[in-house]
Order: C-alpha cells, then sequence, then structure tokens
C-alpha cells in the first residue's frame, strides 16, 4: 500500500509544487494566483522558484449554518458563486439563509480585496495562462469558484496545482482545468490540515508581506517575471506527482 508523506509547512509544500511545474517557468508567461488566505504561502513559493508573476483571486466558502466547516457552496468577487445544490437541499437551508451568507462572504472578499490590493488594480487576465493555488483540496468548492472567475475574465488556459486534496474532489476538478497538479490524494484524507506538520492559520498580515514582497520584486524586474531566486533549501518527501491533462 502506498504511503504517503506530511509536508513540512506550506512554503516547503509550494517548493515541491514548483517542480511538478517547471514545464510554466523559464519565460512562459503563467500568473500564478494564489486563493488567500492559505495558498498565498504556497503561490509565493511557487511564483520565486518559476520566476512567475505572483497575484491573488479572491474567493470564500459559504460554510452550513451550524456547520460552518462544511461548505455549501463558494463565492468569488463580483458576485460569482458556485452551490452544493444536494447539500444546501439535504440541510433544508432556505434562500433566505443562502442570501445572507452569500453577502457577509462578499463582504469579506471586499474587505480582503482593501486589506490586501490597496489601490492596485486587479491583473487582467484576457488571454494569459493561470495558475490557481491553494494548500489543499477538501470539497473543492473554493477552487471551483476560482476556476469560474478565471474563465469568465478571460483566462486563455486554467491549472489548478495544490499540494494535497480528496482524491475524488481532484478527479471532478480534473475534468474542468487544461491541467490539475496535485502531490498527494491520500484515500484515508479527511482534512486538508491532516496533511501537514505545520498547520497554522495564514494571517492577513503575512499574506500582505508576502504580497507586498512579490509585487516589489515584479516592479523591480520592470515586467511580469520577478527574478527566480537562488537555491533554497532542499527537502526529503516521498509524495507523488500526479499531472492530469485536461
Amino acid at each position: 500500500m502506498a504511503t504517503f508523506a506530511h509536508f513540512k509547512n506550506r512554503t516547503q509544500a509550494g517548493k515541491l509544487l514548483a517542480l511538478a511545474l517547471a514545464h510554466h517557468g523559464a519565460g512562459a508567461d503563467a500568473l500564478v494566483l494564489a486563493l488567500p488566505r492559505g495558498g498565498v504561502p504556497v503561490g509565493f513559493a511557487i511564483a520565486r522558484a518559476l520566476g512567475l508573476a505572483l497575484d491573488i483571486l479572491l474567493v470564500r466558502k459559504l460554510g452550513l449554518p451550524g456547520h460552518e466547516e462544511y461548505a455549501m457552496g463558494a463565492v468569488a468577487s463580483g458576485g460569482i458563486r458556485v452551490l452544493n445544490s444536494a447539500a444546501i437541499h439535504a440541510h433544508h437551508v432556505g434562500a433566505a439563509q443562502l442570501d445572507a451568507a452569500c453577502e457577509r462572504a462578499l463582504r469579506e472578499i471586499a474587505r480582503r480585496a482593501r486589506q490586501y490590493r490597496g489601490a492596485r488594480a486587479e491583473p487582467d487576465l484576457t488571454g494569459r495562462a493561470v495558475i490557481l493555488v491553494d494548500d489543499g483540496l477538501a470539497t473543492g468548492a473554493t477552487m471551483r469558484v476560482a476556476i469560474r472567475a478565471a474563465r469568465l475574465r478571460g483566462a486563455r488556459r486554467i491549472v489548478v496545482a495544490v499540494p494535497v486534496g480528496a482524491p475524488d474532489s481532484c478527479a471532478a476538478l480534473a475534468a474542468q482545468v487544461d491541467e490539475l497538479v496535485c502531490l498527494s490524494q491520500p484515500p484515508d484524507f479527511r482534512a486538508v490540515g491532516q496533511w501537514y506538520r505545520q498547520f497554522d492559520q495564514t494571517g492577513d498580515a503575512e499574506v500582505q508581506d508576502l504580497l507586498a514582497l512579490a509585487w516589489r520584486d515584479q516592479a523591480r524586474a520592470g515586467s511580469a517575471h520577478p527574478p527566480t531566486p537562488a537555491n533554497g533549501e532542499n527537502h526529503e518527501t516521498d509524495v507523488r506527482t500526479r499531472t492530469s491533462p485536461r
């Protein structure tokens, strides 16, 4: 039976993902779009390793009333939403409850946009290849709405990259994108944090610091591609790489 290793932290997971995404570096025009908050340290490590630009795509899970950890859907900036109709009906979530949850989520997205972006404009995705990054996939609700948002904003090619994910969620998402890269799909997956040795909550300050550093480097480079840094630390792991073309 295959064994599945735990990642040290999100940064290490991002460096390992970069190895599996190496074909997107070396002059490629792909844009790394991280899903705050937990996806930002992963995306930062990928962008740094491959010399790609980093930005964010703001999405928010819609938790079931009374069971907030379980997603009944997700929303993205602009009011884009993806719903889990089966969960909504099974738990008798009314239209008013659903609308209230969406409004709360969109208010939080707006708050994060102000705090993270300030006056910085959102990137133009028209005709671009984008790599959507998170720290893992559980139900996949937030990634599904991110895919929809990127497609509606004109992305030419969509790649999903995560360190770990539930096998059924990965299989479902692979059919919706051009490429899915997931380093580990444990059959006993229960939660993303289960597969990290260090899984502290990513705070707003960390997101702001990483974005500021990435955007500063991009501005200094005078282009969308920051310089590739010196070799980082080497980590050993036995996680497996799976790449699923569309």
